[in-house]
């Protein structure tokens, strides 16, 4: 999975491919997008955390990224994968079989961020998630990822999200 450049051109066919190729992305959302692009490999060869981290550091992304956050993200991911699709599985409306491999990565990077990483806020969190999916997902994918995110930090960070929507 590779990012397109602005002349437009695109992946393999399979592949997602990003619709802008913006140059201000901080090395936090650098390192989402290389381990969404990890787990997306993950998903469709079932290879090694350690050989798919390795394949990545020879991207040209890879000296601009949080090394140490894309690894943490990477390695949680994979490891809890089982109990994080436990935890977002609850908030989709179809199998988990039906969501696209990007969909799903990308479920998995913020669920991990949702309950591991909870001084990130779960706004900066969902926002994030939706970025990835404007740039690697399909059209509407966003969408989706939003209203499943709302859900689940509505669940998982409860305290939080229920005084932000008082807020409103």
């Amino acid at each position: 999975m590779q990012r397109a450049e602005t002349d437009g051109s695109a992946g393999a066919p399979d592949e997602p491919r990003a619709r802008s190729a913006g140059t201000s992305r901080s090395a936090r959302r650098r390192a989402r997008e290389l381990a969404l692009q990890g787990l997306y490999g993950w998903q469709l060869t079932g290879g090694e955390c350690a050989g798919i981290a390795g394949q990545l550091k020879d991207s040209p992304e890879y000296a601009q990224a949080d090394e140490a956050y894309f690894l943490e993200l990477i390695k949680g991911t994979i490891q809890s994968a089982p109990s994080l699709r436990a935890e977002f599985c609850a908030a989709i409306d179809r199998p988990l079989a039906e969501l696209s491999p990007v969909e799903h990565s990308i479920l998995l990077i913020a669920t991990y961020e949702l309950i591991h990483r909870p001084e990130i806020p779960y706004r900066v969190v969902i926002n994030e998630a939706v970025e990835l999916a404007k740039a690697f997902g399909a059209t509407e994918g966003f969408r989706y990822v939003n209203g499943v995110l709302d859900k689940l930090a509505g669940r998982l960070r409860n305290q939080e999200a229920g005084a932000g929507r008082v807020a409103r």
